[in-house]
């Protein structure tokens, strides 16, 4: 504590990156749940790609696994929303959000440090999913470039959902409220192009689909990463978010940044008031 309320006298800079230490020490503790988070989409990947995989017929000569592995990377980006929520619920059921509003350190510091450590963990965590991708037939068909790129779309999409979690989680302040909560927000996955065409859809679904942010981040990284699936998204009638799937994503990105880092910094400066 002793060392936080010096670094106060640093700025949000200083004071962040404090409690970026304290977030990444807390998953270092907790080895347990970092590895059944990372297993998760590894799962899915052999559930999805094993038995869904055997019945779909994608367009052109895209393999669905191929397909998938893009929308399991942005599920995973999105899961920011159900773990910043869920760590922001806790540390203020448990009054650990009220001992550091005690101390003398910028408000935006413990949000920030939650969001970056977040990012970090990420993408470490992106890494076994991609490794277990290309073991199960996934391929990487342009330059390293596009590549950096994708995943720094990723890594952007899930610091911003951390903010939008953080805000939720703090408003809840309730770690059952907040768990329940998060297994809800599968269902924005299910809605999206992660893990199936928006094309097939009917007419007030796809349109949902397609202007949900997870489509358009899976479409980028299937264009970022090349092959016959990520032709499949500029399909004929398609929302604009999936015709410009780059610029939506990004532009999706900022918007909750733009929303949800002045909200999440004014609640917790506000605490249960």
């Amino acid at each position: 504590m002793t060392a936080l309320a010096r670094r106060g006298d640093g700025g949000a800079l200083a004071d962040g990156l404090a409690m970026l230490g304290r977030h990444l020490l807390r998953v270092r503790r907790a080895p347990g749940l970092f590895v059944l988070t990372q297993a998760m989409p590894l799962i899915l990947l052999l559930f999805f790609g094993y038995v869904f995989g055997s019945a779909l017929t994608l367009p052109g000569d895209a393999g669905y696994r191929s397909y998938l592995l893009p929308g399991l990377f942005t599920a995973v980006a999105a899961g920011g929303l159900m773990t910043g929520m869920m760590q922001a619920a806790q540390d203020a059921q448990r009054g650990v959000a009220d001992r550091f509003r005690t101390l003398p350190m910028s408000r935006a510091a413990v949000p920030l440090g939650q969001a970056a450590a977040d990012a970090l963990v990420t993408a470490a965590g992106l890494v076994p999913l991609a490794l277990v991708g290309w073991a199960v037939g996934w391929r990487v068909e342009t330059g390293a470039g596009q590549v950096l790129g994708a995943y720094g779309l990723l890594l952007l999409f899930r610091f911003a959902t951390c903010w939008a979690g953080i805000h939720l989680g703090l408003l809840l302040r309730d770690e059952e409220a907040a768990a329940q909560l998060g297994s809800a927000t599968f269902v924005l996955q299910l809605v999206s192009g992660a893990y199936v065409p928006t094309s097939g859809m009917t007419g007030w679904l796809r349109a949902v689909a397609e202007w949900n942010p997870l489509s358009a981040v899976a479409a980028a990284c299937r264009g970022l990463f090349g092959g016959p699936a990520a032709r499949i998204a500029d399909a004929p009638g398609a929302a604009w978010p999936m015709a410009h799937p780059l610029a939506a994503s990004v532009g999706w990105s900022l918007a909750l940044l733009a929303v949800f880092v002045p909200l999440a910094i004014r609640r917790y400066a506000r605490g249960g008031r």
